[in-house]
C-alpha cells in the first residue's frame, strides 16, 4: 500500500459536518480535525464555504488561522504567533510536530538529531525518537534512525496541502526537475551508444590483432626451426638431425645389426666345417660296405673243402 492513502478518506466525515456547520459550530470542527488521529491534510476542509466565512469572523478568525498553521505551517510558525492562536491540546501538538517533521523530510534526506531537536524544540533525543516512530506507525513518513551518526535517515514522506501563491513555484520547479531529467537521460543515451560503438571497434580491433599476432608468431617458430635445422646441418654433416637420445639409439639399433651379423656368418662358418668334416668318414663307410661284400670268399672256401 502507497504511504498516506487514507489520509484524504480520514477528512471526508469533517467535511460532510463543515456543509453545515456555521459560526462556533464550525470553529468547533476545526478544532476536532486538527485533534483527529490520522488527519493529516486540511486543504479541502478550507476551501468549504462555511469555514471560509470564519476568515471574516471576529469571534472565531484565530480558528481559520489555526487550520491554515495544520494546512500549510510548523511548529516554529506556532511558537511565533500563539499569542494570536487558539491554545493547543496536547494531540494538536504532536499532530503539528509530525507535520513539521514531514516538512522537514521534504526539504533534505538526511535530518540530524541537532536540527530536529531545536526545530521541533524536543527536550532530549529519547522523546525525539518517539515521536519519529509514532509518525512512522500513523504511516506519514518512512525511514531509519541512524544513532550512530545521530541522524534520521528519510525513504520517503507524504505530501503537505501547498500553500495557494506557491503552486507556480512548485509548478516551476517540477518542469526544471523533467528539463533536467531530460537533459540526463539524453546524454546517458549518447554516452551508452558511444560505449557500444567504442565497444565495436575495440573488438575488430582486437580480432585484426589476434590474427596479425598468430600469423607472425607462426612464422616466427616457423623460421627458428629452420634456423636450428640448418646449424644441425653445418654441425654435423651427414647426419639427419636427430637428438642426443635418437642418434644413442641408432647406434645401438647398428650394434644390433652388427651382432646379428657376425652370429650369422659365424653359423655358416660352423655348418660349413660340419660339412666338410663328414665327407671323410662317408667314403671309409662305403669301402666298409663294399668288404663286406666280398666276404663270401670264405664260404667259397668252405665250398672248396667239400
Amino acid at each position: 500500500m502507497e504511504l498516506g492513502t487514507n489520509l484524504t478518506a480520514k477528512l471526508e466525515p469533517f467535511l460532510l459536518m463543515s456543509k453545515s456547520a456555521k459560526g462556533a459550530a464550525a470553529a468547533k470542527l476545526i478544532q476536532d480535525a486538527t485533534s483527529a488521529p490520522g488527519v493529516y491534510v486540511f486543504a479541502e476542509l478550507l476551501e468549504m464555504p462555511n469555514i471560509q466565512e470564519l476568515a471574516t469572523s471576529e469571534q472565531h478568525s484565530q480558528h481559520h488561522s489555526l487550520l491554515q498553521l495544520f494546512a500549510y505551517k510548523t511548529y516554529q510558525d506556532y511558537l511565533q504567533y500563539k499569542d494570536s492562536l487558539p491554545a493547543l491540546n496536547v494531540a494538536q501538538i504532536t499532530k503539528l510536530k509530525h507535520l513539521t517533521l514531514v516538512s522537514c523530510a521534504m526539504d533534505s534526506r538526511i535530518l540530524p538529531y541537532s536540527q530536529l531537536l531545536e526545530t521541533l524544540h524536543m527536550p532530549n533525543i529519547r522523546e525525539l525518537e518517539d515521536l519519529i516512530i509514532d509518525a512512522i506507525y500513523l504511516d506519514i513518513i518512512r525511514g531509519k534512525l541512524d544513532q550512530k551518526e545521530q541522524q534520521f535517515d528519510v525513504e520517503y514522506t507524504v505530501g503537505r496541502d501547498v500553500e495557494p501563491g506557491k503552486i507556480e513555484k512548485l509548478l516551476a520547479s517540477l518542469q526544471s526537475w523533467a528539463s533536467t531529467t531530460s537533459d540526463v537521460l539524453a546524454a546517458l543515451d549518447k554516452k551508452l551508444n558511444e560505449l557500444a560503438s567504442d565497444a565495436v571497434t575495440a573488438k575488430t580491433k582486437k580480432e585484426a590483432y589476434d590474427q596479425v599476432y598468430e600469423t607472425t608468431l607462426k612464422a616466427v617458430l616457423e623460421k627458428q626451426k629452420e634456423i636450428k635445422a640448418s646449424i644441425r646441418a653445418a654441425a654435423y654433416p651427414g647426419r639427419t638431425g636427430l637428438t642426443a637420445a635418437g642418434i644413442a639409439e641408432r647406434d645401438r639399433e647398428r650394434e644390433r645389426d652388427r651382432q646379428r651379423e657376425l652370429e650369422k656368418q659365424k653359423e655358416q662358418e660352423r655348418a660349413k666345417a660340419q660339412a666338410e668334416g663328414k665327407e671323410p668318414g662317408g667314403s671309409q663307410d662305403k669301402d666298409k660296405d663294399s668288404m663286406d661284400v666280398d666276404e663270401p670268399a670264405e664260404n667259397s672256401k668252405g665250398k672248396n673243402k667239400k
